[in-house]
């Protein structure tokens, strides 16, 4: 672990990079560990032994039913979650003039609630849901009011374990009815993108045009093992542009970047507000 003086260079090395360029931003699960939502990778995260795929959830009503149960139970408790310093130091630092904008690979929402407005969600949000078949986008928030009525047995417990996707493991789902798409029928799904689902290409346009309107990328909180996230990265490699990461493990960037800070995206953000300014 790095003491603080050593951290401190870090950042001011990460700093003299940054300064006087328009950066992008690309974030991952390890920004929203001090809000309280778990990483999936890294000291501290817990193993998914089974992790919901698209091929699952279209083909196994079983395990539709858990992944629903689960996941209303665990989103009433997400919605609680607030933004920690690290979202509200990106934010800040667009107001100034410093940060273009976010890419983010979470779906939490934080960088919004924080106050920046122009995040790319390259893997969507818990926020919608939308029908596999017409392609209708409901708020979650009615679904979940939907569940409830359908449901009327649920309830959220006391001492919840919250996965990094804002679900959790139910302890049964007998009986649970999901409710279907109030407009064809079809099947509805939250607007996320599951394992071995690609990302929407428009999304993945939207976030490239953001790139191409800066000249530096600050990278936070993910390992990159997420091709989506190493996509970004290799734009800005071919740009030649400078690049900065920020984590407290090492990631499968670390020898492309020109800077590399190895601590909380809380503390390393927030020293690096202050240290570029606008």
């Amino acid at each position: 672990m790095d003491t603080t003086a050593e951290l401190d260079e870090q950042i001011d090395d990460a700093a003299a990079v940054l300064r006087g360029h328009r950066t992008a931003v690309l974030t991952g699960a390890g920004i929203s560990t001090d809000s309280g939502i778990p990483a999936y990778r890294g000291a501290g995260a817990r193993t998914r032994a089974n992790p919901m795929t698209i091929q699952t959830y279209l083909g196994d009503e079983a395990a539709r039913r858990r992944y629903w149960v689960g996941g209303h139970l665990g989103w009433r408790t997400f919605t609680s979650v607030r933004p920690n310093d690290g979202h509200r130091a990106l934010a800040a630092m667009e107001r100034d003039g410093a940060v273009t904008g976010v890419v983010t690979q979470n779906v939490d929402g934080l960088h919004l609630g924080a106050g920046s407005t122009r995040v790319v969600e390259i893997h969507g949000t818990m926020r919608r849901v939308q029908c596999l078949d017409c392609r209708q986008v409901f708020d979650r928030r009615d679904v979940g009011e939907r569940i409830e009525q359908l449901n009327p047995w649920i309830t959220v417990p006391e001492r919840l374990v919250m996965n990094p996707d804002g679900d959790v493991a139910p302890e049964s789902t007998e009986g649970f009815v999901i409710p279907p798409c109030t407009v064809c029928g079809g099947m509805l799904k939250p607007d996320v993108v599951f394992f071995g689902e690609y990302v929407p290409a428009e999304r993945f346009r939207i976030s490239e045009s953001l790139l191409h309107a800066s000249d530096a990328l600050l990278v936070a909180g993910t390992s990159l093992t997420v091709n989506s996230g190493v996509r970004v990265i290799e734009r800005a490699r071919r740009r030649g542009i400078p690049i900065v990461l920020v984590n407290h493990e090492p990631t499968r960037a670390d020898a492309w970047a020109d800077a590399v800070v190895r601590g909380g995206t809380t503390e390393v953000l927030s020293g690096l507000a202050a240290r570029v300014g606008g």
